[in-house]
């Protein structure tokens, strides 16, 4: 956990306490089901005549990325098996009742939990220091079962060669033993440490749900800012036409154009550095529609387009709640223990295998 984020999950927690969906009547509460989405909504418009984004917009869904293998073949829930998701969902996680699930786990854990095959939750190292889950935001509930609606079958596409070796090396998130870029390396300097380790960015556009993950919009007639909660990303996208640099100019957060289509803001982002999201490649095309489909909603979907990291482009759909929250700061850098704990670990793991060298060298 990155300086300064306990104190801003702490700080999220109550806010958000207050700003839970509004239920209809008979629908469980969190449950968004449809309601983001009204036919023939008109959006509000900005005194030059374009839909209003702005504000602040939360993505806390919890629908998972990827379809479950127990839901496979399933584009929605049931509005029974919604209620039951949510139901047991509250019975785990509300009130501080177990360790706290983060990302998809909160779905996966209440659908166990709702089919019975899982009695409770508990991370899975399920050792002592282990978050409450009285830390986590409250989350919102929808039907679908992926958030991913292109392809069809709510799974990410394969992956190519490249991007299957590059997966097969453990990280120091995914594996303790490993602190750096390749298997068990350990961090010589902050270099050697991943980006969001490092506080300079957790790539653009993130799509995770439920921990840092609102977005501010501010929009003028010839640009719109996009700010990312998260290490305080901010986007400026040209509305002017304006083509992007050549190819060879390559940024962390890539280069973002955008042009209205009807009432929908395209952004369309090239120029990435490699390894930023999920592992890209330079080649890698982000596609982002956002569109005002009901008075508290935001519908963003997303098409990510890599032809070397997968083998065809892939689309998410993701329900953004208006919030009346401000953007809580994002203090990484203030005394970034985090960091410096892994590297001081890295030079006593060094000091410990030298001094065992030269004890079985005396021998």
């Amino acid at each position: 956990m990155h300086p300064g984020k306990l104190a801003i999950v702490l700080a999220m927690v109550f806010p958000l306490a207050s700003g839970l969906v509004l239920a209809q009547p008979k629908t469980p509460e969190g449950v968004l089901t449809a309601s983001y989405k009204m036919p023939n909504y008109q959006p509000p418009r900005t005194p030059g005549g374009q839909p209003d984004l702005q504000g602040v917009w939360a993505n806390n869904n919890a629908t998972p990325l990827q379809r479950p293998k127990a839901l496979e073949g399933r584009e929605f829930l049931s509005p029974q098996e919604l209620a039951a998701i949510k139901r047991a969902a509250d019975d785990l996680f509300k009130d501080g009742k177990s360790d706290a699930a983060f990302g998809d786990s909160v779905f996966l854990a209440a659908l166990a939990n709702a089919q019975g095959k899982m009695k409770g939750f508990v991370t899975a190292d399920g050792k002592v220091g282990d978050y409450s889950s009285v830390w986590t935001v409250n989350r919102d509930w929808t039907n679908r079962t992926s958030l991913i609606i292109d392809p069809r079958d709510g799974m990410l596409p394969a992956l190519t060669p490249r991007a299957q070796e590059l997966a097969k090396r453990p990280s120091y998130v995914e594996n303790d033993s490993a602190f750096g870029q390749g298997p068990g390396k350990r961090p010589d300097g902050p270099e050697d440490l991943g980006l969001s380790v490092r506080c300079i960015t957790f790539g653009t556009p993130r799509i995770g749900a439920g921990y840092n993950s609102y977005m501010q919009i501010v929009q003028s007639p010839t640009a719109v800012v996009v700010l990312q909660e998260n290490i305080h990303d901010a986007r400026i996208i040209p509305l002017d036409g304006s083509p992007h640099p050549p190819a060879s100019v390559k940024l962390w957060n890539g280069d973002s154009r955008g042009h209205w289509e009807g009432d929908t803001l395209v952004v369309d982002t090239t120029n990435y550095r490699e390894g930023v999201l999920m592992n890209n490649s330079e080649k890698l095309h982000v596609v982002e529609r956002f569109q005002r489909t009901a008075p508290d909603y935001l519908t963003w979907n997303v098409t990510f387009d890599d032809p070397d990291t997968w083998v065809k482009p892939w689309t998410v759909e993701i329900p953004l709640r208006h919030s009346d929250d401000p953007l809580i700061e994002y203090a990484c850098h203030e005394g970034n223990y985090g960091m410096q704990g892994i590297l001081a670990g890295a030079r006593a793991a060094d000091a410990a295998e030298a001094a065992a060298k030269a004890g079985s060298g005396s021998k």
